[in-house]
């Protein structure tokens, strides 16, 4: 039994292992870098700490909603990285048997962002693959960024 957190983007549910979650916050002033990717939005500063965040409706090619409620700081090839959604719902427990395989196509999305499908009841919660949510080149790119410390780039310093 796995636990999950659940939250919502352009009104579908999405979920990311809770072991990879580190806390969630509210929205709270983005900085922008130049020469990043559009869905990442800039950084924040969170009580010292410079975090990226990536607009997951951007990522996903979804309709940006005007809502931005909140920001799930969470663990990315070795640093911290907020995910913008639009709320975060619950944590939730899911089998193993209850999480199916990834069709082919699915809503438009790449296959290789989605871990699987997490079925509870009537409900289907789409489970994110947190590290291909970013390629080895983006992750460079933000490490090359102002500020992103994540432990590789501590140690070149």
């Amino acid at each position: 039994m796995k636990k999950f957190t659940v939250f919502s983007v352009a009104g579908e549910e999405f979920g990311i292992q809770l072991e990879r979650v580190v806390e969630i916050v509210r929205t709270q002033k983005v900085t922008p870098l130049p020469r990043v990717p559009d869905y990442i939005t800039g950084v924040i500063n969170l009580r010292g700490t410079i975090i990226p965040v990536m607009d997951l409706r951007k990522r996903l090619n979804v309709n940006p909603s005007s809502v931005r409620e909140r920001i799930i700081i969470t663990t990315m090839h070795g640093g911290k990285i907020g995910i913008l959604v639009d709320s975060v719902q619950e944590i939730v427990s899911i089998e193993e048997k209850q999480i199916a395989s990834t069709p082919s196509i699915f809503k438009g999305l790449k296959p290789e962002y989605i871990k699987g499908i997490g079925k509870i009841s009537d409900r289907l919660i789409v489970i994110l693959s947190l590290d291909n949510l970013l390629t080895s080149e983006e992750m460079i790119l933000l490490g090359e960024s102002k500020g992103w410390q994540s432990p590789e780039n501590l140690a070149e310093k």
